[in-house]
This record gives C-alpha cells, structure tokens and sequence, in this order.
C-alpha cells in the first residue's frame, strides 16, 4: 500500500449481492467478467468475490501423481467431505492405512489412523472400523472442487483432475476399487459400483468399456478390464491442482444514497504497488480516481 487517499462526498451507492451489501462511492470501479465497470452501473451483472476470511488459512501444495489418484478415488467411494474436514470411516484396516498414507503424501497434510465403532444395520450392533479425519477447509473445498461442487456420492461428478497422467488416474482406480468395487478372481480386471450412474458414464468413455446402467435404480456395475489401457481411448488432461477461491456473484441491487445531515460521507481509496486490485466485504475493485 502507498496511499490512502480520503474524499468528502454527498452520494454512494448500497451495492446488494448475493452475499453482503457494501457501501462505496458511485463511480468505485469493481471487476467483472467484462472488466472493471463503475459501481453505479452494476446491478444485473456478476462480481468477482471470494470469501476474504478463507485467504488467511493454509494453503496445500498438492502433488500429482498415484497417492493423489488414490486418496481421490477412495473419497469418491466411500469418503465424507464436511465443510472443513475430510474423513474416510471403513472396516478394513489396510485401507484405511493405505489412505492415510496417500493423503499425507498428496498434501502433506499430517494423518493418523484411529480405532472406532460405528453402527452395523445388517449385524443389528456396533462394528469395530478405522476413521482418518483430516481437519482442513482447503482440502474440504478442494475435494468439492474436483467433483464439480458437491461431494454427495450421488450427485458428484468423475473427477477429471485424475486425467492429468496415467499414474494419477491408476491411482483413481485403486482407491475407487478398495472402497466401492472388487478385482475379479475369475478374469484379470476389476468391478466397480455406483448408485451415480453420471459418474459411472463417463468413466466408461475415459477407459472405452461399454457401460448398461441397472433397471429400476439401485446400484450399477462398470467392468474395468486390465487390458483397458490398450483401447487407446485415454487421453491425459490439464487441470489445475489449486483451489480457485474466487467465485462470481450476482449484484441484486444498486441503491443511491444521499447525505442527509450537514455531515457528508468519507471515503477511502487505497493506492496499491504493483497491484492497484483489493477486496471490498470480498468484493474485487480498484481505485476509482
């Protein structure tokens, strides 16, 4: 920051978006998808925005590769995505090992395995299980990010960050297999299952294998032979690691506002270097003058 210049003014404008209303002056320019447009000509546009009380947090510099796939694929299956923590709860132990170890190598995130119990329907009693529970919203949000914004197992859709290299999306395959499939003791390939038939959808046509949901709901099966690979149908894909924290929110309203009393309004303006962008309630502007 170099300066911080203050104004007198008769008029601002309430600026009502989806998230907050915020008070600046009518020709404070915000950012769109179009570029920086005055505040007093914003209503029925999107403004950038993030969450400003999120940039504070830890940051996690993810590592492609096959613990990346695994630890993806193994929270498509049988993982839980809270809004600030990550858990996986199952009855094998190794698994749940194996988990532990792919997070912690992805993120770099520290992990431990407990001991829990959990109840059983079919045994009509509590089940011993194993739980990893990492605490981090970045990661939360991140996990929500790579299955299209919601990480319900029904409604979340084939994470396409797993296409970024062969080992990544071997790594998919494992961690899906150990939490909702099985490899064959018949032929050489496995079997995965989905209730989420979008999901199984599109990862037939990733691997080339023709794909029949089941009738009448219920779960579906999609058969991933070993010998997928040979189909030649994959195809490596660019998708960004990081967390993108910003978002773009509608501006419901612009409402002019005059001074009433003597008292006018102050206003700040502050003049940054390099960049001349900060957020207003989260809301990116810029110097207006």
């Amino acid at each position: 920051m170099t300066q911080v210049v203050t104004r007198s003014v008769r008029e601002v404008v309430d600026v009502v978006t989806d998230h907050v209303t915020f008070t600046v002056a009518p020709d404070q320019l915000l950012g769109t998808p179009d570029g920086w447009i005055h505040a007093r000509d914003a209503e029925g546009t999107v403004l950038a925005w993030t969450e400003a009380r999120k940039l504070c947090r830890q940051r996690l510099a993810v590592r492609p590769g096959y613990e990346l796939g695994y630890m993806i694929g193994a929270s498509c299956a049988d993982g839980t995505v809270g809004k600030n923590y990550v858990s996986l709860v199952v009855n094998d132990e190794a698994f749940a090992t194996r988990f532990a170890s792919c997070l912690a190598a992805a993120t770099g995130l520290r992990t431990r395995l407990e001991a829990v119990t959990r109840p059983s329907g079919y045994l009509q009693r509590d089940a011993p299980g194993f739980r990893v529970r990492v605490v981090s919203s970045y990661l939360a949000d991140l996990m929500r990010q790579y299955v299209g914004g919601d990480s319900h197992h029904l409604r979340q859709r084939f994470p396409r960050v797993v296409l970024r290299d062969r080992e990544t999306f071997e790594g998919f395959l494992d961690g899906y297999t150990d939490g909702d499939g099985y490899r064959s003791k018949a032929w050489q390939g496995r079997l995965l299952v989905s209730a989420n038939v979008p999901f199984l959808a599109e990862l037939a046509r990733v691997i080339g294998a023709r794909f029949t949901p089941r009738r009448g709901g219920g779960a579906s099966h999609l058969v991933v032979a070993d010998s997928w690979s040979s189909r030649g149908t994959f195809t490596a894909e660019q998708h960004a690691l990081e967390l993108r924290e910003s978002a773009w929110i509608e501006v419901r309203a612009v409402r002019l506002r005059r001074a009433e009393s003597p008292k006018p309004f102050t206003l700040y303006s502050y003049r940054l270097d390099p960049y001349p962008s900060f957020l207003i309630n989260g809301h990116l502007g810029r110097e207006p003058w």
